[in-house]
Parts: structure tokens; sequence; C-alpha cells
């Protein structure tokens, strides 16, 4: 083995090195989409419907000139759909965009540029300061690199090493601000529990929510609540559309579910759930935390079947109709990219 192999590393710092160092996963010309299917490649219909949310923060606002932060933009697919989705819908009453819409986009992203992007996308490794509007993170706290901790024989929490072949020991007991983020969000007890420490992911949430003068900021993801913390961790890796074993080598994805409850209130709010997000008169609470399905149904993406009626008297838009369906059908799906929760939470201005 080489002296890279033979290093034992915490799981925070080999993932650092694996998703960003030099020649890292995610700075590959591929990007992303070309190991795994998220929301983005799934359908326009997502897009779209973060293009609606995008008007309604307009509305909001009081304004026709709004910001669009993508975090953790891979390629700028999602940026590319949302402008596309707002050119095609400028001056049509049913697109749910308020008129002459102005959309100023901004990619945050650690890897280069792609060739060819739309000029009206301005590209970033950082979010720009003091903007009004939305601020969207989607599936980017989950490659945020943490540490993992494990409860050994005698009942003490323990760091949890790596070498860049995956395998692993224990290390030191966890201690200080890392202790008490998981007494807090993630108590383990049982000897060989498990957990990804999510401090980390609360301080970037608070750091992207902060380049927000005023607006929303969403964050989707693989997630969970305190109540239904996984009891061995969710640490796992994606490689060319499979999931593989978590490797700190370079050559897979590297992602854990996010503890999203604790980035909420690590901005100042406390979640809540889905009969507060309906009960809301603008549709969103202060910090709302709802799965995707019901997030996008909000936005007008219901996967519903066209009616059959429709087949013979336009049998062409009958077809498109039932692609449409079976694309909203993927992104709200059960057990599946429906599950995704959705982190709202309102950045009212400055005050005094």
């Amino acid at each position: 083995m080489t002296d890279e192999t033979c290093q034992w590393q915490g799981w925070r710092e080999a993932t650092e090195r694996a998703l960003y160092g030099p020649g890292g996963f995610y700075l590959r010309p591929e990007g992303p989409a070309g190991h795994f299917r998220t929301s983005v490649h799934a359908s326009p219909l997502f897009a779209a419907a973060v293009a609606r949310l995008l008007g309604e923060v307009a509305e909001e606002l009081g304004t026709t000139e709004i910001a669009l932060v993508d975090v953790g933009a891979g390629r700028g697919e999602l940026l590319t759909g949302v402008l596309a989705a707002t050119d095609a819908g400028a001056g049509n009453t049913g697109s749910g965009l308020p008129r002459g819409l102005t959309v100023r986009a901004y990619a945050v992203e650690r890897a280069a540029r792609p060739a060819g992007l739309d000029p009206r996308i301005e590209w970033s490794d950082r979010p720009p300061r003091g903007v009004r509007g939305l601020l969207f993170a989607n599936e980017w706290l989950d490659n945020v690199p943490v540490d993992v901790a494990e409860v050994d024989a005698e009942g003490t929490a323990r760091y949890v090493e790596v070498r860049a072949d995956g395998t692993e020991r224990l290390a030191g007991p966890v201690s200080g601000t890392d202790a008490e983020w998981l007494a807090r969000w993630w108590p383990l007890r049982e000897p060989g529990t498990r957990a990804e420490i999510g401090r980390p992911r609360d301080e970037a949430w608070t750091a992207a929510v902060a380049c927000l003068a005023e607006g929303r900021a969403v964050a989707v993801d693989y997630a969970h609540v305190r109540a239904a913390r996984p009891p061995f961790g969710s640490l796992t890796g994606f490689r060319a559309g499979r999931e593989v074993p978590p490797v700190p080598d370079g050559g897979c994805d590297l992602t854990a579910h996010v503890a999203l409850d604790a980035c909420a209130e690590a901005v100042g709010a406390a979640p809540v759930g889905a009969a507060a997000l309906a009960a809301t008169s603008v549709g969103w609470p202060v910090a709302g935390l709802v799965t995707q399905r019901e997030a996008l149904r909000a936005l007008g993406v219901s996967g519903g079947r066209p009616p059959l009626s429709l087949a013979s008297t336009d049998p062409a838009g009958y077809v498109r109709a039932l692609s449409s369906a079976g694309e909203a059908a993927e992104l709200t799906a059960l057990g599946g990219l429906g599950d995704f929760l959705w982190l709202t939470q309102r950045v009212p201005a400055a005050t005094g």
C-alpha cells in the first residue's frame, strides 16, 4: 500500500480530500450527472416549479428583479432550466410567473464554469452578498463533509477514522462542540451505533443563508429529524448510478443524509410541518420542513394522469401530458424523490 492509502484521517478530512481535493470526484469534467440522477435531471418540471417559487418570492418582495442563488450548482442545470422556464413564461398569465420578471442567476460551485453556459449565469465558488431573492440548495448539504462517530464497547462515542481504501478504526472520544452537537441532535448510547456529526452542515447552511438581505432560503436533501435518526448512520457512496461502499479514494461520491432540523435551528428558527405550511396566508411559514411531495404539489406538480377523453380530441397533447405526468410522479414518488425534505426559511429585511 502507498503512504496515502495507509494514512488514517477522520471522515470529514478524508471526504474533503476525496470530493474536492486535487482530482476530486466533484471537480471531474462529467460532474455529478455522470454518476447519479437528481430531481433536476429527472424532469424539467422541477426547474419550472423552482421558477414558480421564485415568482412567489418576487411578489412577496414587491419586485420584478429577483436573485436566484443556486448553491451546489453542479454544471448549472437547475439555473439553465429556471431561466428557460421564466423565458417561456414571460407574459403568459398561466405560467404562475409575474410579468416582466428579471432573474439575476448566481451559480455557487467549486468546479470550473462549464463551456457554453448561459452568459446570464454568474459563476463563483462563494455566494454573492446582500441579494434579495431565493437561495436554493438542491442536494448540496449531503456533500458537506462531516465526521462520523461510533459508540465503543464501553459506551463511549468515538471518532471514526478511515484510510483511502475504506478501512476504518475507532479513534479518540468525541469532544467539545462535536460532543455538544451529538448530545443535542443525535444522542448515541448503544455500542455499535453511529452518527454523522452535522455541525459543519449547520455552519455551512447558516453562512449560505447569510448571503440574503431578504427573501427565502430552501435546502432540499436526503434528510432526517431527531425523532427518526438512522441508528447506524447513513454514510454511503455512489458511482456510475449505483450505490457502492463509501471509500474516500476520489472514485465515488460520498454522501450522508442531513439533520435538517438542526440546520433550521442553527439559523434561528425551529421548523414546523405541513399543517402550519397550509395554514399560512402566504404559503410558507418562517421555517417549514415538508416532503418534496408536499412542496411540489403546492407548486403545481401533482403527477395526475390526463383525462382519457383528451386522447381522442388531441392525441399528441395526450401523449405529452401523459409523459409529463410520469415525470411528475417520479419527482413526487413515495420511497423515492418525493421523500426528500425541503427546509424553507424566510429571511426578513434588516430593521433599524
